[in-house]
């Protein structure tokens, strides 16, 4: 069953809802914006949540109110990061909530993973194909989202945000629930030999046959390859101690759905970008 719950209505922002967390977890929101019930125009029609693309920044702080609002949170709560693609986790405390929300000036820097335990903070982060990870320690009522394109993937972007998780408040991994949202699939994510390199030198880690590897990083013509950064990021979250029963995983492919998401690599160029998003109300 699809973890991630399309819901809308013709004048509501397009959601899709981690519903499962929702109902099982008292105060916790968690799930992905869609590109359609916003306000911007143009390339980035209509809910574009991401400031760094070109679009008007009075249109995108807009669509990120009409986002919290339609999950009954306030706008200020919003909380994101500058991301570079790199595997850094920040945690965020109590002075951090709202940063980024309307202004890249006062982002958290550098950063593509976020973690707090900080009731009343909406953690969020920006994707337009890659991967967006999702964490909820139930135990220590702790969480965290990670942005795993696939540079981030090959730094194990998932692992670090565990280990920080671990070391900060106590997490054990075999307690977490995580997820994986929607992003581009193995269908329609062709790499090169860069990128070729930099995962077949991660594959050997996670115990699978080479029949099994060949599905993560499936050979097609002109010495290029088709990724399966999704189910790459799971093996990374089974091999740092998550069981996979507790790993839900989207089937929505941003490639194939343009018409619910942006997708940088299918549009081929400039585009807008959806948002991951997760809190516990206070």
């Amino acid at each position: 069953m699809e973890p991630f719950v399309w819901s809308q209505s013709a004048k509501d922002p397009s959601l899709f809802l981690l519903s499962s967390w929702m109902s099982e977890h008292e105060g916790l929101t968690a799930g992905f914006t869609g590109r359609s019930g916003g306000v911007s125009k143009g390339r980035w029609s209509s809910l574009n949540t991401g400031l760094h693309v070109g679009d008007l920044d009075e249109d995108v702080v807009q669509n990120r109110k009409r986002v919290t609002a339609a999950i009954g949170w306030p706008h200020e709560a919003w909380t994101c990061a500058e991301q570079v693609h790199g595997s850094r986790v920040y945690e965020v405390l109590p002075a951090d909530r709202g940063k980024g929300r309307a202004s890249r000036a006062d982002a958290i820097q550098d950063t593509d993973a976020l973690m707090t335990n900080v009731r009343g903070v909406l953690l969020a982060s920006l994707y337009a194909d890659c991967v967006p990870l999702y964490f909820y320690d139930p135990e220590h009522q702790a969480m965290a989202l990670a942005h795993a394109g696939w540079k981030g993937t090959v730094l194990e972007i998932a692992a670090r945000t565990l280990e920080a998780m671990a070391a900060r408040y106590g997490t054990r991994p075999e307690a977490v629930r995580a997820a994986i949202g929607p992003s581009i699939g193995g269908c329609c994510y062709e790499v090169d030999a860069v990128v070729i390199d930099r995962v077949k030198a991660l594959l050997p880690s996670f115990g699978l046959s080479d029949e099994e590897q060949a599905l993560l990083l499936l050979p097609v013509e002109s010495g290029k390859a088709m990724v399966d950064l999704r189910e790459i990021n799971r093996q990374i979250m089974i091999k740092a101690g998550i069981m996979p029963i507790h790993i839900e995983c989207t089937q929505w492919c941003t490639g194939c759905r343009r018409d619910l998401f942006f997708s940088h690599r299918m549009e081929g160029g400039p585009t807008g970008r959806m948002a991951s998003w997760i809190g516990l109300a206070p």
